[in-house]
């Protein structure tokens, strides 16, 4: 089973930013900032997940994350802002700005570099890591 690393790098109330390893970092990741791990609002606690693929209602394939205390449904898919999160992990090429807010920026192709690392696989193992 695959393993990928989250690294968080910054938290604040415009968001939660990582860079995502596979060996080496391929892709940064957006988060909502930390509110105690509520539904919606919150950004996944620090931790080891196991990621399973999904087809999400549109037909496109992504990767859920499972056994999050205290939640459900949390996703990783192409964001650009916190606007574009519900407590699920975005992934973009970089980092830059939209609409005068801290984002991430290329989110359609970093999503597709994701799915093709992951290409041939149901789960991988997501280890995410508090910045220190």
């Amino acid at each position: 089973m695959s393993h990928l690393i989250l690294k968080r790098i910054h938290s604040s109330h415009d968001g939660t930013f990582g860079v995502l390893i596979d060996d080496v970092p391929f892709c940064v990741t957006l988060e909502l900032p930390w509110y105690g791990n509520k539904e919606n609002v919150s950004c996944v606690p620090s931790g080891n997940y196991t990621c399973v693929r999904i087809r999400r209602p549109s037909g496109e394939e992504t990767f859920r994350l499972l056994n999050v205390p205290g939640r459900t449904d949390i996703l990783i898919h192409r964001a650009n802002t916190v606007k574009n999160l519900k407590g699920c992990i975005g992934v973009g090429e970089e980092y830059g700005a939209l609409y005068g807010q801290p984002a991430i920026i290329d989110s359609g192709q970093a999503f597709r570099e994701l799915m093709a690392r992951l290409k041939g696989l149901n789960m991988f193992k997501l280890e995410i890591l508090e910045y220190t």
